[in-house]
């Protein structure tokens, strides 16, 4: 069977079919409803964004966590969600399989929470609160700095050192935090300073 479709039907036939959805489109008919009805609700509607770095390497890239939970009304926010950040520089928004893995890291049941200390001579570990590890930490590096600290060599130059503590860096990350991190231990006169980044 052959039709024949002059110019003018075919432009006819196009304008109603144009008229028609423009009139459902600007919501003139029920379809818009229908169409909203049959969708289900975005996950991530009403969560909060916070950009993250994620924290398996070096290489530092970008992540979004979504939270579910208002603060503001004593809510404990839970993260829901992880995605690449598009709009960092290192990774454009992809990740790799540990990164996109990130959402079963956090919600593991065995991830440490919390600081754990093993007493000298005891077989367990103790959990022990934030302010008692940070206190701690630093009562020890400021005990071995006041033991070890070398002002002059042999030769009398001052060369402030501290040799018997060492420090490891975590270059995941940002440059405002690896540049403090870098002025504190080489103000406190270590030597021995290396970064994750180099391995």
């Amino acid at each position: 069977m052959n039709v024949e479709v002059s110019r003018r039907s075919f432009l006819k036939g196009a304008g109603v079919g144009l008229a028609g959805t423009t009139l459902g489109a600007f919501g003139f008919g029920e379809v818009e409803a229908a169409f909203a009805a049959a969708i289900r609700p975005y996950k991530l509607a009403n969560s909060t964004e916070t950009r993250n770095i994620c924290t398996y390497c070096a290489v530092a890239c970008g992540i979004i966590a979504y939270s579910k939970g208002d603060l503001t009304k004593g809510e404990k926010a839970e993260i829901i969600h992880i995605e690449g950040d598009v709009d960092h520089p290192t990774n454009r928004g992809t990740l790799c399989p540990k990164g996109a893995a990130l959402l079963d890291f956090v919600k593991s049941p065995s991830r440490l929470t919390r600081p754990r200390l093993r007493k000298p001579g005891s077989d367990k570990f103790e959990d022990i609160s934030w302010d008692a590890a940070l206190d701690r930490v630093a009562r020890l590096m400021k005990d071995d700095r006041d033991k070890n600290f070398v002002a002059k060599s042999s030769a009398g130059a001052t060369v402030n050192r501290w040799l018997t503590t060492g420090f490891l860096a975590a270059s995941a990350s940002t440059n405002e935090t690896a540049m403090l991190t870098y002025k504190v231990v080489r103000g406190s006169g270590m030597l021995v300073f290396d970064n994750q980044a180099r391995v």
